[in-house]
């Protein structure tokens, strides 16, 4: 809205700020707004959401163990900024069974967990992780890191499809970590670990 406005008057010439400033205030933020509308719309494709299918779909009890395993990454507010939670779940069982904190949301933690979940149990039969859409869990590195291990997609804005471990962050935050003020990454992690 902000930058239609700016647009508008920098067309019109009726800005008091100088004609160089608008444009690469425009310019920058309008490249900004581009590539976050492009990831927004390619999520929601329909020939990708079909692609990143829900295979889950809202089955939350596996017969065995190392059938389902689901993940997600949350937020931790601390005194400088945000600490990232990632956090992988086996449905069978409800533990835990790798986890990452990160002070950035890039996906290569994503993968680094993914990998010592694989480690830890030492599984080669195909399984199913159940994840959202977030860009890390739709990269390609991610992609690459899922040998033997099927992608499953909730639905756009439907957190519920991912509840177990959606409810596992809520429970770790409400219980634990909202008793303290966490002043850094670092106090963070001795809390979370």
């Amino acid at each position: 809205m902000v930058l239609l406005k700016l647009q508008r008057s920098l067309r019109k010439g009726e800005s008091r700020l100088p004609k160089k400033l608008l444009a690469t205030i425009c310019g920058k933020w309008e490249s900004k707004l581009t590539t976050l509308n492009r990831l927004s719309k390619l999520r929601s494709i329909p020939i990708l959401m079909t692609a990143l299918g829900i295979l889950l779909n809202k089955q939350f009890n596996p017969e065995k163990p190392n059938a389902v395993w689901c993940s997600d990454i949350t937020y931790i507010h601390t005194g400088k900024g945000f600490a990232y939670l990632t956090s992988i779940m086996d449905l069978f069982s409800r533990r835990i069974i790798a986890w990452r904190l990160s002070s950035t949301l890039e996906a290569r933690w994503v993968v680094e967990c993914i990998l010592e979940a694989k480690e830890l149990r030492r599984t080669t039969q195909p399984l199913v992780l159940h994840s959202d859409r977030g860009t890390q869990y739709v990269s390609g590195i991610y992609m690459e890191s899922l040998k033997n291990i099927m992608p499953s997609y909730s639905q756009k804005a439907s957190p519920w499809q991912n509840a177990c471990i959606e409810s596992f962050h809520a429970l770790i935050k409400r219980e634990w970590l909202y008793g303290f003020k966490i002043r850094d990454f670092d106090h963070a992690y001795r809390l979370v670990f």
